[in-house]
C-alpha cells in the first residue's frame, strides 16, 4: 500500500454543493467541477484512473450522475424547472455521500486491470448507468404528471446509456480476453450485465408500439434503474464474481 497526500476536503465540499447548490444549473456545475477535480486530483497521485474499490466507483458514479444530469438539464421538457437539477444534485450527492463511507485504495492497478480496455468499459458503464437513472426519474415524473415530454427524455437517455453500456460490453470482453483468454465468464456479473442490456433493449422497442404502452413504458423505466442499481452494487455486494469489490 502507497500513502499518499490526503485531498479528503474535496468530496465534502463537492457533496455539500450537491445537496445545497443545487437550485441552480450553475450551483450543479459547480459542484461537478468539484468532483473533477478531486478526481483528477486522485488520479494524478495515484498514476491512473480512479477506478478501484467502492470509494472511487461509487464517486465516480455520483460524477457520472451530475455530469448526465447536468446536460439532460438542458432538455426543453426540464430546462425552466428547478426541481431537476435538485433532483440529480440530491441523487448524486447521495452516491458520493456513500462512497465517502469507504477507505479509498491508494494502490497501483493489479496487472489484470493495469490496461486501457479496462478503464474504458467502467467509465462508458458509469455513464451508462447515469443516464438510466436520468430516465428513470423522467419515467417517474411522468407518471405523475403524464406529461408525454418526460418520456421522450426518457427515450434519449436510454438510447445513448445503453450504446454507451453496450460500448462497457464489448470493451469488457476485450479485457477479459486478455485477463483470463475467454471474452465471456458464465459469472453473476455477466450474467445480469446480459439481463440489463436485454432489458434496455426491450425498453427502446416498446416504444415503438405506440401511446397506449406509454405507462408501461414509464414503468419499465423506473424498474431499469433498480435492474441497474442490483447489477452494479447487489452482484458485487451479494455474490462471488469477478468484478467483486
Amino acid at each position: 500500500m502507497i500513502n499518499y497526500p490526503s485531498i479528503s476536503l474535496l468530496p465534502w465540499l463537492a457533496v455539500a454543493g450537491l445537496f445545497f447548490g443545487s437550485f441552480r444549473r450553475y450551483g450543479l456545475a459547480i459542484a461537478l467541477a468539484i468532483q473533477l477535480v478531486y478526481l483528477f486530483n486522485r488520479g494524478v497521485l495515484l498514476g491512473r484512473l480512479p477506478l478501484l474499490g467502492p470509494h472511487d466507483t461509487l464517486f465516480f458514479f455520483g460524477m457520472s450522475l451530475a455530469l448526465m444530469g447536468l446536460i439532460a438539464s438542458f432538455s426543453p421538457v426540464v430546462r425552466n424547472k428547478r426541481w431537476f437539477p435538485i433532483a440529480i444534485g440530491i441523487i448524486s450527492g447521495a452516491v458520493s455521500l456513500s462512497a465517502l463511507i469507504f477507505k479509498p485504495l491508494n494502490m497501483p492497478l493489479p496487472q489484470i486491470l493495469d490496461t486501457l480496455w479496462f478503464e474504458i468499459h467502467v467509465v462508458v458503464a458509469f455513464f451508462g448507468y447515469a443516464l438510466f437513472v436520468v430516465g428513470g426519474l423522467a419515467s417517474a415524473v411522468f407518471l405523475l404528471t403524464s406529461v408525454r415530454q418526460y418520456l421522450d427524455l426518457l427515450y434519449k437517455t436510454a438510447l445513448v446509456g445503453w450504446t454507451f453500456f453496450s460500448i462497457s460490453m464489448i470493451s469488457g470482453g476485450i479485457w477479459g480476453y486478455y485477463a483470463w483468454g475467454t471474452y465471456w465468464l458464465w459469472t453473476p456479473k455477466e450474467l445480469w450485465t446480459s439481463v440489463l442490456w436485454l432489458f434496455y433493449a426491450l425498453l427502446l422497442h416498446i416504444r415503438l408500439k405506440g401511446s397506449r404502452w406509454d405507462k408501461a413504458l414509464a414503468w419499465l423505466g423506473v424498474l431499469g434503474v433498480f435492474i441497474m442499481l442490483f447489477t452494479y452494487l447487489g452482484v458485487s455486494l451479494l455474490m462471488k464474481s469477478s468484478h467483486s469489490f
